[in-house]
């Protein structure tokens, strides 16, 4: 038997587009793409006379809005601002055949079109997200709905971004792409004619093809430009195929990437700048820095001088961070300078499956306020007094299930890798084993070993070989490259250098150190929400550096990303990092997972950080604001320094964590809430919670979802029985049935027995199996709108 097929026509006004953007459609079934955004189905522009955006070729050049989706003025492109002065859009439209018998989710989104290398006519395409809708409730067609459309009329355009009564569109991210960012502070311009000091030095940055043919597969370098003037001067084109220059400046007012100025962006003193690029091809794009200044004499309008200009290889951007000097070279080709700048390289995660179906990277419902964080867990169990400490070893497993049965919402702990690169939890850089002097068997020499330096399993032979006889516990440890095995006993990097051990359980599974990321995924109970800490070093600002990190940072975010991506299911995850580039990284990285930004700000307890994004709470706004992120963690002792800092950062948007020692006291946790913070991560939950009902607010969401499937189910079951004619069901009983309560509403429905109910029904029976897939919606759908407003 044919399956029934309905005719639909996808139609949508959108707004702000720019050239060779293309609108898409992409949707739960196989003839939209099945939420994979390089199958989805291309929209045709209505009656405007012109050709469909084409497919940028290697040859090619572009203009667009900046990579966020903000234009030149500062108002976003995705229709966020106000409709009443904003440009209509131009309607898209496509017809496409569906299945009748199936409900059908759909979003729309704006790509560009990026041909493959050794362009033929049916070559390969790959789809640069620029923007799309991540409304936690898709579009829906229903089931055996009727088509929209007709010979004579047409259904009316959905407006792009906006649905269920507000409006909710994403920027993209990266899918083919790389970006670079190169940040510039700490006065980077170094001039050394006397002539141009104290001169306001205007900085462009532009993106230059080192290849002009169209493959790349053929390993030679094409013809350079012939002299090396600014872009702005030259007749030729050099610019990428596919290419996006933005800038922004950790200020209130620039925080935002947006366009760069025909002639760049003045540097002004102690400063931070960021130029973001894009490229497909970044091993074969050099940055073409320009350098501008206006005479005393300049009239309005007239354009200033160009005074030199750098270049930055692609030969000098090998890591995925770095420290560059380049020379700065006067027009006469003569050194006139130094530019000193740092940046990272930011790649996708290479051949993931990526998934359009639903994105939490901007969301976040009002009702989750002041949400109760365990701390590593139970809380810190090394780095304070004993009798302030954690009873249970921190970052195990059984540090983190006590927390969630004292009613932690969720559980905050500390990811790293071993030297077999895999994510483990863990906080401190280095774990102590003794040294036992020879003929002195009663002394010890504590040693320090890098956990980046053990294999996993190196790291669980520090703990699996457990001698109850001996009150610090033996070990065996393995020594890298070596033969044999050594007799150790391992601490906890304070326990070493205190010389006394705190915790004697190591032969319990769940109190072990070095659990696994991928296994506390799979061993805590879906409702338990995590805030995952990347760990990563960090340089102060006297120039020195936690630890000589021995990583590619590209590769240890994406071996972390990828087991948060393929076991996290719909658990809330929140990932945060004291590295503002890792915040940035991760951001862009992947479509599913928010981010926030660890920040110390203004302290007396800790040192002071290189990177001024880290230095306060305003520079760490200011930067989440920029890598569109969720928000910020900041230190309490700031907080309580200044409380307006909390309505500071919620004024602008973001979602406020706070973190630190003045945590650990009831009386400030309530205070904290009560100036409005989002989340309070703090030690010993079981004891500082001041809940009455010790549940997280993760599993009161679940089970309000699971009884509105429930009354679903019942609703559906009852409906199909009176129109099946079955004996004993009414239209009348169906009504008194849907309004007992829930004991007698779930036994009306079987949801535990064996009888027949219809296809719907027993998927709906299968969603409540278990809490894990009961609130795939973060909440219910008003509570989207009123998060929209945060």
């Amino acid at each position: 038997m044919r399956a029934s097929k309905t005719d639909w026509m996808f139609r949508v006004q959108v707004p702000g587009l720019e050239k060779n953007d293309v609108v898409f459609v992409v949707g739960n079934l196989p003839e939209l793409g099945a939420w994979n955004h390089n199958q989805a189905i291309q929209l045709t522009k209505e009656n405007d006379g012109t050709d469909s955006p084409t497919g940028f070729e290697n040859n090619g050049t572009s203009e667009f809005a900046d990579f966020y989706g903000n234009s030149s003025d500062g108002l976003d492109s995705f229709g966020n601002g106000d409709s009443e002065h904003s440009d209509e859009g131009q309607v898209f439209s496509q017809k496409i055949t569906l299945p009748s018998d199936a409900d059908i989710q759909f979003r729309y989104f704006v790509a560009v079109v990026c041909l493959s290398n050794n362009v033929t006519k049916n070559s390969a395409k790959t789809l640069i997200i620029r923007k799309w809708e991540t409304h936690m409730t898709p579009r829906k067609i229903k089931k055996n709905a009727p088509s929209n459309f007709n010979e004579e009329t047409l259904p009316d355009p959905e407006r792009f971004g906006y649905h269920n009564g507000y409006m909710k569109v994403e920027r993209g991210w990266l899918t083919d792409e790389t970006v670079i960012q190169f940040k510039l502070f700490n006065n980077p311009v170094k001039l050394w004619k006397n002539k141009l000091q104290n001169r306001r030095i205007h900085i462009k940055m532009t993106p230059v093809n080192l290849v002009r043919h169209n493959s790349l597969e053929l390993q030679q370098f094409g013809e350079c430009p012939d002299d090396s003037l600014s872009m702005d001067t030259q007749d030729i084109v050099d610019q990428p195929a596919f290419s996006i220059t933005e800038i922004a400046v950790m200020n209130d007012d620039e925080a935002y990437f947006r366009h760069q100025n025909q002639f760049g962006r003045a540097y002004n003193e102690d400063e931070c700048m960021i130029f973001n690029v894009a490229v497909r091809y970044p091993e074969t794009v050099a940055y073409l820095v320009d350098y501008y200044v206006y005479t005393s004499r300049s009239f309005p309008g007239e354009p200033p001088n160009h005074i030199g200009f750098s270049y930055i290889l692609p030969s000098t951007l090998q890591t995925s961070t770095g420290l560059l000097t380049v020379p700065i070279t006067s027009t006469k080709h003569r050194p006139i300078g130094q530019l000193t700048v740092e940046y990272v390289a930011i790649k996708p995660i290479p051949d993931f499956p990526w998934d359009m179906s639903i994105s939490y990277a901007k969301h976040w419902e009002q009702r989750w306020a002041g949400l109760d964080v365990g701390h590593r867990g139970l809380g810190n169990s090394f780095s304070c007094k004993m009798k302030s400490c954690a009873n249970v070893r921190e970052n195990t497993i059984a540090s983190l299930k006590t927390a969630s049965y004292h009613g932690a919402d969720m559980v905050e702990f500390d990811v790293q890798l071993s030297k077999d690169l895999v994510p483990v939890i863990y906080h401190d850089f280095y774990v102590s084993i003794s040294m036992k002097r020879k003929k002195q068997i009663e002394a010890m020499d504590m040693l320090e070993i890098p956990v980046k330096d053990l294999t996993l399993e190196q790291l669980h032979l520090l703990k699996d070989f457990y001698y109850p006889g001996d009150s610090l516990g033996k070990v065996l440890y393995y020594v890298d490259k070596a033969e044999s095995w050594v007799n150790q006993p391992v601490y906890h990097v304070n326990e070493g250098r205190e010389k006394a051990a705190k915790f004697f359980d190591e032969d319990l599974e769940d109190h072990q150190p070095f659990p696994t990321l991928q296994g506390a995924l799979q061993e805590l109970e879906q409702h338990v929400g995590c805030n995952i800490e990347i760990k990563w070093t960090m340089q102060l600002k006297d120039g020195t550096f936690e630890l000589n990190h021995p990583f590619d940072l590209n590769v240890y975010l994406d071996t972390i990303l990828k087991v948060v991506l393929e076991h996290g299911g719909e658990r809330k995850i929140v990932f945060s990092s004291f590295n503002p580039d890792i915040c940035a990284m991760i951001r862009l990285k992947q479509n599913k997972y928010p981010v926030v930004f660890l920040t110390q700000g203004v302290t007396a307890k800790y040192p002071t950080y290189h990177d001024p994004r880290c230095q306060t709470i305003p520079m760490a706004m200011r930067h989440a604001l920029a890598a569109d992120i969720l928000g910020i963690n900041v230190h309490t002792e700031d907080i309580l320094r200044d409380p307006s800092q909390v309505k500071l950062v919620k004024d602008r948007g973001l979602i406020i964590f706070c973190w630190g020692d003045d945590n650990n006291d009831k009386d400030t946790i309530q205070h904290l809430k009560k100036l409005g913070l989002h989340a309070v991560i703090y030690d010993k939950i079981d004891e500082y919670n001041a809940k009455e009902v010790k549940e997280s607010v993760f599993l009161v969401d679940a089970r309000e979802n699971q009884k509105a499937l429930i009354e679903l189910a019942q609703a559906n079951t009852v409906a199909a029985a009176v129109a099946a004619g079955t004996p004993g069901f009414t239209a009348n009983n169906a009504g008194a049935s849907s309004e007992s309560d829930d004991s007698v509403g779930a036994a009306s429905v079987s949801l535990t027995t064996n009888c027949d109910i219809t296809q719907q029904d027993k998927d709906i029976r299968d969603l409540t199996k278990d809490f894990s897939v009961c609130a795939p919606s973060f909440g219910h759908p008003e509570g989207e709108a009123a998060t929209n407003a945060l």
